[in-house]
């Protein structure tokens, strides 16, 4: 019945293409919470333990043993996931994209509400096929509709440069991803999902792994293979990057754990290259995060750590499996699936915070803000809440899933050898120096956007954003606080997905839900005593009549809000410190010696990503130039292209008589 279900909305999404701006986004809407309504439904029946299979039929043409659409509680999980990230997205895109109603055509919404639909289609079929090649089709509907998403102000030659460049890194991706199925198809002779335990039984796991997860972590945004998500991102309209972010990258994700959870051999070579691999993504993401100006590109790179964290999870999970510890299996594993979904909510919610303020103070830059909780508290109330989860602090979300990660570390250690001990030690450091580094990169951020003094005029006369941009955030928000605070009610199912999948059984396993249940409880008091300070304070200070003035300035008048604490004041001493990361570009014109009156200069400085320099933008800028130098073969004269022609004929009967092809 869901496939029929499927294929109709599938069908019907061409409509959008029929209606005007403002129907074609209803119409829409409407398909996709008919689709949300249609899969959360079965997801919900997944976890429960009644997994379901559909799509019998054609599985001879696809040279697949098995059922094409599989639900089991891993596939379910995910769903919820992308429902919940792309139908908030999508209400928020009703009031973002308002302001680009009087400059772009039918056409162009139609388009970009068309490729919204497919990328969420696309996703549910990611998570749900086992057909390799089907997988394949999907991942490439998934890459083609997230590109015209991310063009969607194309008219910017900028963007469209951007979009080509995502286009082609999936593609790249994708080649890793293939010859990974190929193989398996080559040994076994299926390409499929399922045939991964069979293959990984008979043969060295370490180099399939190696390929997949290069090919995944392409889409995920591991470091050195992220290079197209920092440009990406800022590129796309603000909801396209809470999704991308969000849940899109989540799909890299969800290919390592299929390849993860079939492997049988070389697991502590795989766990520990995992977890390496994650550490410097999150310790090296958090670092550039901080370095930034743009505000979406901050968000980009935060992402890039937030997938480090996740990784570690995973590597601890295969550590585990490994070692034969379920505890720190179960936790590992819990922990990354969590903390996939809890970055999912206060990503995307980071990203419709900087939509709100790219429409209200005209700008990405931080350094062009200032003094917005005056004018936009309640954007600055929920960016607040949301770079508090982010943060891993207690009571939201953020807290919940990297506790299960620490909790499995310490407790792992009491009883482990020496060398495993100094991993996890290791491990326990960088998880803790990812932490205090997103504490000190949002302190910048919201202090720098949402304190002091207006630095621009855009920024002087922002106002907040409507009810219909407000609402999905406080959905978001809502989620964010119901995980921190009952964080029982959503570890329990996970926990369920792998004890059913890896069949562990853990006798810590009830005193553990305890543990989540005394955190609960502190929570709860937490938040009802934070509330009622503020309450008691709003009651106290209405009873007496309040002065507004300037703040005192110890005598000294500020003049010009350029003289306060800047971004890059802010993270000047850790700019020192990353060098050896970090490339630091200083823009100024030098003061000769015959200047006695210089007059005035510019002064900026700009942090560049050293991967994105060495493995993208030197290798295309000497393609580039490689292609301008045979660009003389193009003369125009009709006659050369003939004897070009002629030439390749002669080179290839030649070859054919040498018995070369």
């Amino acid at each position: 019945m869901l496939g029929i279900f499927f294929l109709i909305l599938l069908g019907l999404s061409f409509g959008v293409f029929f209606f005007r701006k403002k129907s074609g986004y209803l119409y829409s809407l409407l398909l996709v919470m008919g689709m949300v309504a249609l899969t959360t439904h079965g997801a919900v029946q997944a976890l429960n333990g009644n997994s379901q299979s559909f799509v019998h039929g054609f599985n001879n043409i696809f040279r697949s043993a098995t059922d094409i659409l599989v639900l089991d509680g891993l596939s379910a999980f995910f769903i919820l996931v992308i429902n919940i990230t792309l139908l908030v997205g999508l209400l928020y895109a009703n009031g973002y994209l308002k302001p680009y109603h009087s400059r772009m055509g039918n056409l162009r919404f139609a388009v970009h509400y068309f490729s919204y639909i497919w990328l969420y289609f696309s996703m549910l079929l990611v998570v749900m096929l086992r057909n390799g090649v089907l997988f394949l089709i999907a991942w490439e509907m998934m890459a083609i509709s997230s590109f015209f998403l991310v063009i969607f102000d194309a008219d910017n030659r900028n963007i469209l440069k951007t979009g080509i460049n995502y286009l082609v890194q999936m593609h790249v991706g994708m080649l890793f991803i293939l010859v990974g199925f190929l193989l398996v198809e080559k040994s076994t002779g299926s390409i499929s999902f399922d045939s991964l335990p069979t293959y990984f039984a008979n043969s060295s796991n370490w180099p399939l792994f190696l390929l997949f997860f290069i090919g995944f972590a392409i889409k995920a945004g591991f470091m050195p293979l992220h290079t197209w998500l920092p440009e990406a991102h800022p590129a796309a309209p603000s909801h396209v990057s809470g999704v991308m972010s969000g849940v899109m990258i989540k799909m890299g994700i969800y290919g390592i754990f299929r390849v993860v959870l079939a492997t049988q051999s070389d697991l502590l070579i795989i766990g520990v290259l995992l977890l390496a691999v994650s550490l410097i993504s999150g310790l090296l993401g958090v670092i550039y995060a901080i370095l930034q100006h743009d505000l979406k590109r901050l968000l980009a790179y935060h992402s890039i750590e937030n997938i480090g964290i996740i990784g570690v999870g995973l590597g601890l999970g295969i550590i585990g499996k490994a070692t034969n510890n379920q505890m720190l299996m179960l936790l590992g594993f819990s922990g990354a699936l969590l903390h996939t979904l809890n970055h999912s909510l206060f990503k995307s919610l980071l990203f419709f915070n900087a939509g709100s303020v790219y429409l209200a103070a005209k700008t990405r830059d931080i350094e062009k803000c200032g003094g917005l909780m005056k004018t936009m508290p309640y954007t600055a109330l929920l960016f607040l809440l949301g770079s508090i989860a982010i943060c891993g602090l207690p009571p939201f979300n953020g807290f919940i899933s990297e506790y299960l990660i620490y909790f499995g570390m310490i407790d792992t250690m009491h009883g482990a050898g020496f060398s495993q001990s100094i991993l996890l030690l290791f491990s326990i450091i960088g998880l803790t120096l990812i932490g205090g580094l997103a504490v000190f990169c949002f302190t910048k951020a919201f202090g720098v956007i949402f304190l002091g003094s207006p630095r621009s005029k855009q920024a002087e006369n922002a106002i907040e954003v409507t009810h219909s941009m407000i609402a999905p955030q406080i959905i978001s928000a809502i989620l964010i606080v119901a995980i921190g605070v009952v964080p029982a009610l959503f570890v329990k199912p996970i926990f369920g997905i792998f004890s059913h999948d890896l069949k562990i059984i853990i006798p810590e396993y009830h005193s553990f839900i305890a543990n989540l249940s005394g955190i609960s409880a502190a929570s709860g008091v937490f938040i009802i005593m934070a509330v009622g300070i503020l309450l008691l304070r709003y009651i106290h200070l209405r009873r007496k009549p309040i002065a507004a003035g300037p703040t005192w300035g110890c005598g000294y008048t500020l003049e010009s809000s350029r003289l306060q604490y800047t971004a890059s004041s802010y993270a000047d001493s850790l700019s020192q410190l990353a060098k050896p990361v970090i490339r630091r570009k200083i823009i100024t014109e030098p003061i000769s010696e015959n200047d006695i009156f210089p007059p005035s200069r510019a002064f900026s400085t700009h942090s560049e990503d050293v991967f994105r320099e060495q493995l993208t933008n030197k290798p295309v800028n000497k393609f580039l130039d490689w292609m301008k130098k045979i660009a003389i073969m193009q003369t125009g004269q009709i006659q050369h292209y003939i004897l070009y022609a002629f030439l390749f004929m002669l080179l290839i009967l030649i070859l054919t008589y040498l018995n070369f092809i």
